[in-house]
């Protein structure tokens, strides 16, 4: 297919089978992405290494998001950026930004494996690592954090194969590599008894495989574009546009990190001075960060597999299929929040249960671990629902090229309302603070969120948008 002809397909497809096409693999590549992660919990739940196990793969997760946050804003960017000049017919120019992306990302990566090895211990006591969970988290993330290359390759590439409209190989090879961790963990946790280091193998050698098959579409595979040696070299005024057009995936990480730290903090003290004292809150915290993260794929992976059509139809001025595909991934990111609201709700505790049951022989009671898994799932996701559309609003405002709503949208939410409240709540009613904490941060930061979108398709609606370059053209033609 050339480039015209993708172009034109972007423009004139309906828009309901170009989300199947684009949305579906870029949905299942995150779920996918999301198993690294919760196959480890799950196994590791299972096995002996049990509840404290779980906890140190919570304290070490904050990492992962530290990474995704510069392989994320560099590829989503550079995505975005091919996106809309797949729009303006010049996609081909996106070589020298892409090429430089990766070159960045590598740096980066290096960069972040000096900075954190170092100080490992301190990070992991400020992450919640109590004197139980250290060894374990310690083991962990000594062998995950020398592999961050190509863990934040792999991520950077996949967002650049989807943009280049091959959805299904970025889908491929990230389920190659997390079939090859669920294969592993088995073996090396149960039949190795590798324990920690065992689940920590299995999902390195799982990333290394999804990274050679990203880098191998991008030497052979690629449609609208093509990288030559010269691409790699740093063009910084190239990659400026792209940095801008991520920033705000980098910032929704970041904010991320700076929660799950201080919620992980503010669990661990006044977890400690309660009745479940500080390793169950923490090992509860890390299921759920582990669970939403399946949540948060599924409308995330809509809003991202949409970026193709919405960067496209910008740049090609027409904004009636703009909103229309907003429209269709709000009704989408609502199911969503409403089935697993009523899950949450309904169900904590067979959730959870998926992770493993609590060992006594470790200290853990497992009538207080439930009962904190129970709270935590029904308070603290509470308003899923609104945390789902301030996060897909967020995507859609960045491939609109509106990277200041989009970094309102995520620093609302995040920074502005939860970390405040999940300091000041727990001074009155103690841990339970921390869980109410999220529902009304979600509650506000939608209410804000929901005033940025009218505001955008104020100015932008089909109508206004022809109105305006009605008036232009008439203008100009004087």
């Amino acid at each position: 297919m050339t480039e015209t002809t993708e172009n034109q397909y972007l423009g004139i497809e309906k828009i309901p089978k170009l989300m199947l096409k684009f949305s579906i693999p870029c949905v299942l590549s995150l779920l996918v992405s999301a198993l690294y992660n919760i196959v480890d919990q799950i196994f590791i739940g299972n096995s002996e290494l049990g509840t404290l196990g779980n906890a140190a793969t919570g304290v070490v997760f904050p990492i992962f998001i530290v990474s995704q946050a510069f392989a994320w804003c560099l590829g989503d960017g550079c995505a975005a950026d091919l996106n809309i000049r797949q729009g303006r017919n010049d996609a081909a120019s996106a070589h020298k930004t892409i090429g430089s992306g990766i070159t960045v990302t590598l740096l980066a990566s290096l960069v972040l494996l000096a900075v954190f090895f170092p100080v490992k211990k301190p990070m992991l006591t400020l992450f919640g690592a109590s004197e139980n969970s250290m060894p374990y988290a310690s083991t962990y993330f000594d062998i995950v954090l020398a592999f961050f290359p190509a863990y934040m390759l792999m991520n950077m590439i996949n967002s650049v194969i989807r943009a280049d409209g091959s959805p299904a190989w970025a889908m491929i090879s990230t389920l190659s590599g997390a079939a090859v961790n669920i294969v592993l963990d088995g073996i090396f946790i149960f039949v190795c008894k590798w324990g920690m280091a065992g689940a920590a193998w299995a999902t390195v050698i799982g990333q290394v495989i999804s990274f050679v098959l990203g880098a191998g579409y991008l030497a052979f595979g690629t449609k609208t574009f093509k990288l030559n040696f010269k691409s790699f070299l740093p063009d910084f005024k190239a990659l400026a546009g792209a940095l801008k057009l991520g920033m705000s995936s980098f910032i929704t990480q970041m904010t991320i990190v700076v929660i799950a730290v201080v919620c992980n903090i503010m669990l661990a003290k006044y977890g400690a001075s309660s009745e479940y004292g500080a390793d169950i809150p923490i090992a509860i915290v890390a299921i759920e960060s582990k669970v939403f993260t399946v949540v948060i794929g599924l409308v995330v992976g809509i809003a991202l597999g949409c970026q193709p059509v919405i960067g496209y139809n910008i740049g090609a001025k027409n904004m009636d299929r703009v909103k229309k595909t907003y429209l269709y991934i709000l009704l989408c990111t609502t199911v969503i929040g409403v089935l697993f609201t009523i899950l949450f709700e309904a169900a904590p505790r067979a959730v959870v249960s998926i992770f493993g049951s609590p060992d006594p022989e470790q200290g853990i009671d497992p009538e207080l671990y439930n009962e904190f898994a129970v709270k935590l799932f029904r308070i603290f996701l509470m308003g899923i629902i609104f945390t789902l559309i301030v996060k897909m609003s967020s995507i859609f405002f960045q491939a609109a090229g509106k990277p200041v709503f989009a970094v309102i949208a995520s620093l609302v939410r995040d920074i502005l309302c939860f970390v405040p409240l999940v300091c000041l709540l727990p001074l009155g009613i103690g841990i339970e603070g921390v869980l109410w904490a999220a529902p009304i941060s979600d509650l506000i930061a939608f209410a804000v969120t929901a005033v940025l979108t009218v505001a955008y398709w104020r100015k932008n609606s089909p109508r206004v948008y022809r109105s305006s370059h009605r008036e232009f053209y008439h203008r100009n033609r004087m």
